[in-house]
């Protein structure tokens, strides 16, 4: 069964239905969803999540020798994945970690003293029934706003 207290990174088999294949676990990776771990493939060249309690059972220690023959044979598809799988963890844990600022900072612009602000109530709003004396003259004419011939 695999144990990752002994070591910093793990090289074991898993043995399943489908054929055995080496897998990695390494104590560095960030935490997977609960109840799970992840795990490098070499037979897939990808770090998967696992269900822990399924693949438990089927992991088995590599023997000091086959574990070797493991880390010369894998390590370097290993590490460059692994490269990669930290770097986009770094990515999500500092996405959600840090507050969003926008890339153009805009000044809120200052309200100025309007010529017509007798026209607005305390709230800001206009009173759109203020100065329809006018309108109502310049529509007098009896203009119907229809097309002429």
């Amino acid at each position: 069964m695999y144990n990752t207290v002994k070591a910093a990174v793990w090289y074991g088999e898993l043995r399943a239905s489908r054929g055995n294949a080496i897998v990695i676990h390494d104590k560095q990776f960030p935490e997977a969803s609960a109840g799970r771990i992840y795990l490098y493939n070499a037979e897939r060249d990808s770090i998967i999540e696992y269900a822990e309690e399924i693949v438990k059972n089927n992991l088995h220690d590599l023997d000091k020798k086959a574990a070797k023959a493991a880390e010369e044979t894998y390590g370097s598809a290993w590490n460059a994945t692994r490269t990669q799988f930290m770097q986009k963890h770094d990515g999500w844990v500092e996405a959600n970690a840090t507050k969003h600022t926008p890339l153009i900072n805009k000044p809120t612009p200052k309200r100025k003293p309007d010529e017509g602000a007798d026209d607005k109530d305390i709230n800001g709003e206009v009173d759109l029934e203020a100065g329809s004396e006018s309108q109502d003259r310049e529509f007098a004419d009896g203009w119907s706003g229809g097309l002429e011939e």
